[in-house]
């Protein structure tokens, strides 16, 4: 992907198996985010292809993408203001693959704040939630969808010790539903607890692939953020 003269990811290729974890890291301006938007349809790549499953959908609109099964998360949130919170979610699964209305669609948004833990705040106005549960709401919303394959952009980004573990113990209840994830994160103890796979990128290439323990371990990437010396 480049941007005029920048290139802001390079040559990068990795696939993500059906119920896997893989978690993208790396410094801050490696690329992860542009990856990201590439998935999603935020960005066309230059050059390259993004398969999912058997069809190209490197061309497609974001409409196109998530009609197909891509939901996902932002480094800042974004939720829709004017709602209520169980209208957020509602919103999420009329928009996505998964295509429902009325009572039906109601009572299924109810169960997934539920899942996330905001069921005791279904028609609070959004204006009222704190940070945790803004998250929380973007997650609900992105999981009404019943995405095929969930991005999660650095979900876990800003919170307390307390929530950091709410929140790692929400994405290790999808991950054990056999979720498809990829994970954004600079969080390592999230990284080596959810993933199976860790890709790590930095300035737009992938320097490193494999487990947690073996990527993290690896050469470049301690020298990618610990500099020289600690390589």
């Amino acid at each position: 992907m480049r941007f005029s003269g920048l290139r802001a990811v390079d040559c990068l290729s990795f696939n993500v198996r059906e119920n896997e974890v893989v978690g993208l890291i790396g410094p801050n301006g490696s690329g992860k985010t542009t990856t990201m938007n590439l998935i999603s349809g935020v960005f066309k790549p230059t050059h390259g292809d993004i398969v999912l499953g058997d069809r190209l959908i490197s061309d497609w609109s974001t409409r196109e993408v998530a009609r197909a099964g891509v939901a996902r998360t932002f480094q800042l949130v974004r939720i829709l203001p004017t709602l209520s919170v169980v209208e957020n979610v509602m919103a999420g699964a009329v928009f996505g693959s998964k295509r429902l209305w009325g009572r039906e669609l109601n009572r299924y948004a109810i169960r997934l704040l539920e899942k996330v833990g905001l069921g005791e705040m279904i028609n609070v106005p959004t204006a009222s939630l704190t940070y945790i549960n803004e998250k929380r709401l973007e997650l609900a919303r992105a999981l009404a969808s019943d995405p095929r394959l969930l991005l999660l952009d650095e979900w876990l980004a800003g919170l307390n010790p307390t929530e950091l573990q709410i929140g790692i113990d929400l994405i290790k209840t999808l991950r054990d539903e056999g979720r498809t994830i990829i994970l954004v994160e600079h969080v390592m103890d999230a990284i080596r607890s959810l993933c199976d796979t860790c890709v790590v990128m930095n300035t737009g290439s992938k320097i490193a692939e494999g487990s947690p323990q073996q990527a993290l371990s690896h050469p470049e990437v301690i020298k990618a953020y610990l500099g020289e010396d600690h390589a």
